[in-house]
């Protein structure tokens, strides 16, 4: 039962990563921690990290082959958010964080409503990264990394409810591409989150396996169900909007009682 729940617990995960290229490591540690009865919020920090990063991976190899990815943008935005996930990683792992849990909770809701009144703008999907375009991008693109980076380190997470939005503010690029080019900075913030936990031995490899193979699966039917949806006008932006709102909210009442 406990390898089964496992992998039906590494299944959604993939799943929510192909669907909105985020809420892997949200879901992965709840389920960690009160479903496969993992006892150290630290050690499931660090094995979510570690599932996280290899599902992301996953998934990416499959949004690459539909060149469904902003390479040059994405790698800029990553890159300048490692440094920040590195520093926010290091961060938690010596702070409660139930105080800030609930204020980034706040964050997700605010981030949530705004992401459902879409634009009319539907995005560019020939914005890219060249010597005309570096001037106008490349300053967002690093803040919005670095800023995105700590907090992803900070919480143990792999960021992908916000690198979606900070990615489309950056560089107005269509919902789909962000969804699908946030996995490469989610696989990078993620793995140096898994390296810092890892190196202090706060991690469970026997359950990480297990999430990573229910992970796979889970990955294919969610990047079917994103390319899908995107076809109609807006939905998946809403789709992404009202599960941002309601992880935030389940963040924000678990900090609540805490304080």
């Amino acid at each position: 039962m406990f390898w089964l729940m496992g992998l039906l617990g590494g299944t959604s995960v993939g799943v929510t990563l192909g669907l909105i290229g985020g809420g892997g490591s949200i879901l992965a540690m709840p389920l960690m921690v009160h479903l496969l009865g993992v006892s150290s919020p630290h050690i499931a920090i660090g094995t979510a990290a570690v599932a996280v990063t290899a599902n992301a991976l996953a998934n990416l190899a499959l949004a690459a082959r539909h060149n469904l990815i902003k390479w040059r943008c994405t790698m800029l935005f990553a890159v300048s958010g490692v440094a920040g996930a590195a520093a926010g990683a290091a961060l938690g792992k010596r702070i409660d964080g139930q105080r800030l849990l609930l204020l980034f909770g706040l964050l997700m809701i605010v981030v949530g409503v705004l992401m459902f009144r879409p634009s009319a703008n539907p995005g560019d999907p020939q914005v890219h990264l060249d010597r005309r375009s570096v001037r106008h991008l490349a300053p967002r693109l690093i803040v919005l990394g670095l800023g995105t980076g700590a907090v992803s380190g900070f919480f143990g997470i792999g960021g992908g409810f916000l690198i979606v939005p900070a990615l489309i503010l950056a560089t107005g690029m269509p919902m789909l591409m962000a969804v699908t080019s946030s996995l490469v900075a989610v696989a990078a913030f993620g793995m140096t989150t898994a390296a810092s936990y890892a190196f202090a031995g706060l991690v469970d490899w026997n359950l990480a396996g297990m999430f990573i193979l229910g992970g796979i699966g889970g990955g294919l039917i969610g990047a079917r169900l994103a390319a899908r949806i995107a076809t109609r006008k807006h939905l998946l932006s809403r789709v992404f909007a009202v599960l941002v709102i309601a992880v935030g909210a389940y963040l924000g009442l678990s900090g609540f009682p805490n304080i």
